[in-house]
């Protein structure tokens, strides 16, 4: 009898751990989740970027691609020279969408195609991506998107504001005018995690990796919501 009690009372108490166990897990997921949409929020209340989707992968289509990124960058750099603040930014790119559409299908007409450019502003998904020595974790930030014909090709990106696309292939490190910019946008925090000069403790690289995981599984998962709509 006292066996049976006894061994009532053991389970009793690994149920309770295990409880114990689970609702630690879930309220340190929903305490990384917080921090992670955190830092994601603060980059992208701080930053507008520039998608181009070709329309296939082929050769031509993805020469075509960049002479159409190469146009609009021209555009926005003379339009946006100026520009401080990123809500007068974004005023400017939805007021000018059309003009936008006009400058990428010129080029597609002097090449003779027949594709035609869609251009959106609003927030999307993006992976992780390095420009320089700044590195800027997967998550949902607002951009520019342009989309070429059948948009089935292969993705260009950059940083449209603050203005970072002509540094894109750049290897060395950002301007101190630029990184001063950015520390006027960005919280300490946000800065700390996104600029990598090779010496980021392991705390930091952490956390970039706690945004990362965070922000790639909500991607995924609203890609899985899209799908299922769509069927």
């Amino acid at each position: 009898m006292q066996a049976v009690i006894y061994k009532k009372k053991k389970t009793k108490q690994w149920t309770k751990l295990i409880i114990a166990l689970i609702y630690t897990a879930i309220f340190l997921i929903l305490l990384l989740n917080y921090f992670a949409e955190n830092v994601n929020q603060d980059l992208s209340d701080s930053m507008i970027r520039l998608h181009i989707v070709a329309n296939s992968d082929s050769i031509q289509d993805q020469s075509l691609k960049y002479r159409v990124r190469n146009a609009v960058i021209d555009y926005m750099t003379e339009k946006m020279h100026g520009l401080m603040d990123k809500s007068d930014a974004t005023a400017f790119i939805n007021s000018h969408l059309r003009e936008i559409e006009q400058i990428a299908n010129s080029v597609i007409i002097q090449e003779g195609l027949k594709e035609h450019v869609k251009a959106s502003f609003g927030k999307y998904p993006f992976p992780s991506k390095q420009y320089a020595n700044m590195v800027l974790p997967a998550g949902f930030y607002d951009a520019l998107k342009i989309e070429i014909g059948d948009a089935k090709g292969q993705n260009w990106w950059c940083v449209m504001f603050p203005p970072l696309c002509f540094t894109e292939d750049t290897k060395g490190k950002l301007d101190e005018e630029y990184i001063s910019l950015l520390k006027e946008e960005l919280s300490e925090e946000g800065m700390e995690i996104i600029i990598n000069d090779g010496e980021n403790e392991i705390p930091v690289e952490i956390k970039f990796k706690i945004v990362e995981i965070f922000q790639e599984s909500k991607i995924k998962l609203a890609g899985l919501f899209q799908k299922n709509n769509q069927h």
